[in-house]
């Protein structure tokens, strides 16, 4: 497939999380960074402010691996799903869109978007937040909330009472998301794991087929 380069030699990149999805970042590729993106399997971008060619991470050390190219149906622009290191923008984030414009009140609160609120309180406590609060108080209060939230959803189970079930598990599923936060541990890497145990799944049920 022959991509349409801009009259300066560039092509837009959208660069996604394979395990989330999350838009990463937007940069450019001239034909060289393409070529030695998917030659290498790293991504490499083209600097429009520097004039050259610079590898994600490589002072960093927070890379991307690619992991699929796609070009729109004009194929002068490309999205690229990779696995990363570490954060995607140079300000430390991971992410480099940031700053909500707009946001329907009807959206549904992805984990992703309360994953990064939460590490938001950490990093920038506010006060009266309860967010904060626990930050403040440490990993023996969290651990002791996740605990009793356990607790309460098992009991709702136990009674059969779907509303109680529901509202439990929203306090344990955001109380164990504090308590990662806490401990530094970014939830792509249960979004991955999870990942990988689909994908054993997967080959596992396809072995049974083959041999049946």
């Amino acid at each position: 497939m022959a991509i349409k380069f801009d009259a300066q030699g560039l092509v837009p990149v959208i660069v996604q999380d394979l395990y989330t999805n999350q838009v990463l970042t937007l940069a450019y590729m001239n034909e060289e960074s393409l070529q030695m993106t998917v030659d290498e399997g790293r991504m490499t971008y083209y600097s429009r402010s520097r004039q050259v060619l610079w590898r994600k991470g490589e002072t960093s050390g927070n890379y991307q691996y690619l992991v699929s190219l796609t070009a729109d149906c004009d194929q002068d622009a490309l999205v690229a799903k990779v696995i990363k290191d570490g954060p995607a923008c140079h300000q430390g984030t991971q992410s480099c869109f940031t700053h909500l414009m707009y946001q329907s009140q009807d959206t549904l609160l992805s984990l992703n978007d309360l994953s990064a609120l939460i590490d938001e309180r950490k990093q920038t406590p506010q006060s009266g937040s309860y967010t904060s609060y626990l930050f403040e108080k440490g990993r023996e209060k969290i651990l002791k909330k996740v605990g009793e939230e356990a607790a309460e959803v098992i009991i709702a189970g136990i009674k059969n009472d779907h509303e109680e079930t529901v509202y439990e598990s929203a306090d344990l599923i955001y109380h164990l998301l504090v308590l990662l936060a806490e401990m530094d541990i970014p939830f792509t890497k249960i979004q991955s794991e999870l990942s990988k145990r689909h994908v054993v799944d997967h080959k596992v049920k396809q072995e049974r087929l083959g041999g049946a």
